[in-house]
């Protein structure tokens, strides 16, 4: 059977549409924007090479300067923190506070959507089936993938166990680290074979 493109176009945004209606919901009860939500969502599961506010610009995009004000109202209400780079001064790095993480888990994934997921008869490969197409509309349009990072081909695993290390930076990893997103994040599937250490 042929995929009818525009319909699964269709179907992907009113899905995301009446996501974003469920988001702006709960975005109320609780004083903040959607843009605020994705913003605390993104650096509650972004990596240490991408709690910054560059990197929060990037993923949501949005221009620097809107990035800034996000994360500024963000701060003022108590919900993410900041906290100069040990390496780089004038590099931020932001974290969820004990309220932003509890807004969090209140709202990802939205309440909604579990319900209609649980109700659904999704084939489990629905996931494989969206990173594929995500990943593809990334290289097309030349963005990062901002994936996870042990789904990277700089992810290395070396010998045995838990011994992680970012084939980009030389640093290890801790295990908790291997599944935040990186805004560094290289997609095997724009990578040859046997270019991935693990």
């Amino acid at each position: 059977m042929e995929m009818d493109f525009a319909l699964t176009y269709d179907l992907l945004e009113r899905l995301a549409s009446l996501l974003r209606a469920e988001e702006r919901r709960v975005g109320k009860e609780l004083g903040v924007e959607p843009v605020h939500l994705r913003a605390l969502r993104f650096l509650g599961r972004a990596n240490r090479y991408s709690d910054t506010p560059v990197a929060v610009a990037e993923y949501l995009g949005l221009t620097k300067g809107t990035a800034s004000q996000t994360l500024i109202r963000l701060q003022g209400k108590g919900l993410v923190t900041g906290r100069p780079s040990l390496k780089d001064k004038r590099k931020l790095h932001l974290s969820l506070t004990k309220a932003g993480r509890a807004v969090v888990s209140r709202v990802n994934p939205p309440r909604a959507f579990k319900e209609a997921f649980a109700a659904s008869s999704a084939p489990s490969s629905l996931d494989e089936l969206f990173l594929e197409l995500l990943t593809t509309l990334q290289r097309i349009n030349g963005s990062k993938s901002f994936g996870i990072c042990k789904t990277c081909a700089h992810f290395q695993h070396r010998g045995t166990g838990n011994s992680y290390r970012c084939g980009l930076t030389e640093e290890p990893l801790k295990v908790r680290e291997t599944g935040l997103i990186c805004r560094e994040h290289l997609s095997l599937l724009n990578e040859p074979a046997g270019t991935n250490d693990s």
